[in-house]
């Protein structure tokens, strides 16, 4: 029965988005990251990322794939362009832990990622946009 189903909640795991130094190209660039702030590894992790625009535009899919991510670490998923930011940003993120299987879908609406936005972000104890 539906009633017998339970979905577990996400809590203490979360994608970020945050401002940093790259030293290749010598700019600050938008990079987005998985944070798990959990006391529990997470196992066969997949994010799948895409922006959708009112007027119909997508950006691509983007897929990626992490066999463990340690407990109270944080792993850098993917660059973001600040040509996205007008889109509905959406990162979508399934892990194991233990057992049981988690899915989370993370947003950022239209124009939010912004840097008066920003708040301290866990684990990276740096200033970011996290995503809700």
């Amino acid at each position: 029965m539906k009633k017998d189903i339970v979905i577990p909640v996400v809590k203490d795991v979360h994608i970020a988005i945050l401002k940093e130094w790259n030293k290749d190209f010598t700019s600050q660039d938008w990079m987005v990251y998985l944070i798990n702030d959990t006391r529990e590894p997470l196992e066969s992790v997949m994010i799948m990322s895409r922006g959708k625009n009112r007027d119909g535009r997508k950006t691509s899919t983007l897929r990626h794939a992490y066999k463990v991510v340690a407990a109270k670490s944080a792993i850098k998923v993917e660059l973001i362009m600040e040509e996205v930011f007008p889109f509905l940003n959406e990162f979508i993120l399934t892990y194991f832990s233990g057992s049981t299987l988690y899915d989370k879908t993370f947003m950022a609406a239209p124009n939010t990622i912004s840097e008066k936005n920003f708040t301290i972000l866990p684990v990276l104890e740096k200033e970011g946009f996290l995503l809700k």
